[in-house]
């Protein structure tokens, strides 16, 4: 599928492994893991640099060293896409929107346009200028962006339903291009259904290496949670007939756990190289992962 930005890279590598290793990681560790996807040292040195001005990750030296880990914004950010990515279904509808009115003035218009982006980001969708909604509870979400952007005095929050005159599908219909979102779906599922049978066998017969593996599942992570940016995360009660994200979800957590155990052992021996292997907790090793965990 398509080619990979470093920057975006590395915060695949954050949230689906350096997360679980204390968030931090020496800049040498990840440069030798991002060679594997063809980054040279000077684009991961570049990308790490942007993310700390941006305000992602820290740095910190130890002897001729430098370590970088996540921010409290960082840690949220992760812990927020990774609760969407390794979610398999959505909780029930109560029936209930968020929704966000804002009046930003004009002498502030980047911060206009960033609070755009970052509640694409969230899932909510407009339904009319300067006035979004999702079916998502999305208050805690929201209080973070008003707090970075400090634009509490602009902002209105309300949790509300919809009394008409239309049903609940016109909403989604106007804010969100579903059919689109079913088409990259597809696209998802016919490139990746054949991919994963094939490294299925491979891994069957011993014939990819704890390398390929952690390609192949950083990958899959990667093109799967460019999803978090398309699509809102609708209830099954709001979604089409024919939707399938469901299928596409499944798909990616049957191919994660095929890959996951070589590719932890790639990523681990390539860690401990720099850094003290300190997991979140001692018992990590796989089994605390969401998806990795027996229902």
């Amino acid at each position: 599928m398509s080619s990979m930005n470093t920057r975006s890279m590395i915060f695949t590598l954050y949230g689906d492994y350096i997360r679980h290793y204390g968030n931090e990681i020496w800049i040498g560790s990840l440069i030798k893991l991002l060679k594997e996807f063809g980054h040279n040292e000077q684009s991961v040195r570049a990308a790490v640099s942007r993310m700390y001005k941006q305000g992602w990750v820290e740095a910190r030296k130890e002897g001729n060293k430098s370590y970088y880990y996540l921010t409290p914004r960082g840690v949220d950010r992760m812990d927020e896409a990774a609760t969407r990515i390794f979610k398999l279904k959505q909780e029930k509808w109560d029936g209930k929107w968020t929704m966000l009115t804002y009046s930003i003035p004009e002498d502030k218009r980047s911060i206009r346009d960033e609070l755009r982006k970052e509640l694409v980001w969230s899932g909510f969708g407009a339904i009319a200028n300067s006035c979004w909604i999702s079916p998502n509870h999305l208050a805690k979400q929201v209080k973070s962006l008003v707090e970075k952007y400090e634009i509490s005095d602009y902002v209105h929050v309300f949790i509300t339903e919809y009394i008409g005159p239309h049903e609940n599908q016109k909403l989604i219909h106007d804010c969100w291009d579903i059919a689109e979102i079913n088409s990259q779906y597809k696209a998802f599922l016919d490139f990746y259904e054949e991919k994963y049978l094939n490294d299925k066998a491979r891994i069957l017969n011993g014939n990819m290496t704890p390398a390929d593996c952690f390609v192949e599942r950083t990958r899959l992570v990667h093109e799967y949670r460019k999803f978090l940016f398309i699509d809102p995360g609708l209830p099954d009660e709001l979604l089409p007939f024919k939707w399938l994200g469901n299928q596409a979800a499944q798909l990616f957590s049957n191919y994660y756990k095929e890959l996951a155990e070589h590719a932890s052992e790639f990523f681990e021996s390539v860690f401990k190289e720099g850094n003290e292997m300190k997991r979140k907790n001692k018992k990590y090793d796989l089994f605390q992962h969401p998806l990795l965990v027996e229902e």
